[in-house]
């Protein structure tokens, strides 16, 4: 997907969840930060959360790796809007990739 500048950052690159190994989506999900912005994601409104409203224990560096490992996995899709950058769970492609996997893991339950 070609980046396009949007003010002062460039669009970000997203992979579709039909590119992803089982391997890379399971790493991504093993991340105690990434599985809580999972987590809150699937629990927002589409394109609601922007990347700092989220409360993990990360600076805004580590913030933006973060995403990016989600994106890369096809779990999430973000936007710019304005200053902000938005988010969304790509719950309906990830699903038809991997189905179940979503839900095992959004499960309040650990066991």
């Amino acid at each position: 997907m070609a980046q396009r500048a949007t003010g002062h950052r460039t669009a970000p690159e997203h992979t579709h969840p039909d590119e992803v190994l089982v391997e890379t989506a399971l790493a991504a999900l093993a991340d105690p930060v990434r599985l809580t912005l999972v987590r809150e994601l699937a629990d927002s409104a589409e394109w609601s959360r922007s990347c700092g409203s989220f409360d993990v224990p990360v600076g805004k560096a580590a913030l933006s790796h973060h995403f990016s490992v989600l994106r890369g996995a096809g779990l999430v899709e973000q936007r710019d809007e304005g200053a902000r950058r938005v988010n969304r769970l790509r719950r309906a492609e990830f699903d038809a990739r991997f189905p179940g996997l979503l839900a095992l893991v959004l499960r309040a339950d650990p066991r």
